[in-house]
């Protein structure tokens, strides 16, 4: 059972190495602007297509420089440590499920508790995370954020709070279903997708496996670590460190910026700023393919600085023009 699990990956492994650059690292990092638009025009297609005057200087942003940057150092803090304290509090309540639900309802069956917990992921889990694919954009990125991680928080803290809770199935069940929801309806959508829009592009990758990593770790420590505190602290002094973890993790997404309905290249100080072009699209083709999502299909082609008129004996500025995302 174990060795199976190989053959998705390799097809996995397989894909990705068919699969080209995204059309922004092409263009802006390699410097090779005519085989971006062509991807981009190949894979989507012909959906989209994109023109080009001159390709850019490709410019890297070096690991020691990364790792140096208290910019990007705010923004791993920010990134890797909410994702951290939600895997926590979110993998280590989740897979220690059966206990807790043994511990609230110590004579149900075992059949009993796994309809129960059925019941949270269908009731609550899935149409959060349904939710938040349909609104994440119009509410922000950050904000969701910031909703889900309070709930959770104000969730956890409650049943920590009141003895009561944890003893009856139906008030536990419908105040923990509803860190449920905003688990989903926010941090579990938000921490991976934050990543992978604030870093530059030169790094984006590297920011986002650096976060995920962290993230990860924190899965790791809250699976063996969570019931451990329930055995010496009981289950309400797990919840309330969970919540703490929730209010951390509110906390930290202070420090990162909002990205919704923003451009990629808006989220940081390009050194060399690129011009964006829309891209050209037959609304023949578009019609029913993209459904209103065209204009997330920006490329960065052409590096044309305008110059700004300035007074006389002062250098000229440059003014890097940008399109919508």
């Amino acid at each position: 059972m174990l060795g199976l699990g190989a053959i998705p990956a390799a097809g996995v492994i397989y894909l990705r190495s068919r699969m080209p650059e995204s059309p922004r690292f092409t263009a802006q990092v390699q410097g090779k602007a005519a085989e971006a638009t062509s991807d981009l025009a190949t894979y989507s297609d012909g959906v989209v297509e994109a023109r080009t005057t001159r390709a850019p200087v490709g410019q890297r942003l070096g690991i020691s420089q990364f790792l140096k940057s208290r910019r990007m150092l705010v923004l791993l803090l920010g990134t890797a440590g909410c994702w951290f304290l939600f895997d926590y509090a979110y993998y280590g309540n989740t897979l220690s499920l059966p206990a807790i639900l043994k511990q609230v309802a110590p004579h149900a069956s075992l059949e009993t508790k796994l309809l129960w917990t059925l019941g949270l992921f269908v009731v609550f889990a899935l149409p959060g995370y349904v939710l938040a694919v349909l609104t994440m954009d119009r509410i922000g990125h950050r904000r969701l954020q910031y909703i889900g991680f309070g709930v959770m928080a104000a969730a956890f803290l409650v049943l920590a709070a009141f003895t009561h809770l944890t003893t009856m199935i139906v008030p536990f069940l419908a105040i923990f279903g509803l860190s449920y929801f905003f688990v989903q309806f926010g941090p579990n959508m938000t921490t991976f997708v934050l990543p992978s829009e604030v870093f530059p592009v030169s790094m984006r990758t590297t920011g986002h496996g650096i976060a995920a990593g962290i993230g990860k770790l924190g899965a790791f420590v809250g699976v063996f670590l969570v019931p451990q505190l329930q055995k010496h602290y009981g289950l309400r002094g797990m919840l309330l460190i969970a919540g703490v973890a929730a209010v951390l993790g509110f906390a930290l997404t202070r420090v990162l910026p909002e990205p919704a309905r923003k451009s990629l290249e808006s989220m940081h100080d390009d050194p060399d700023p690129q011009r964006i072009t829309s891209p050209t699209v037959s609304p023949a083709q578009v019609a029913g393919t993209f459904d209103h999502g065209t204009a997330a299909f920006p490329l960065i082609v052409e590096q044309v600085p305008e110059t700004r008129t300035t007074p006389a004996g002062q250098p000229p500025t440059r003014e890097p023009l940008g399109g919508p995302l």
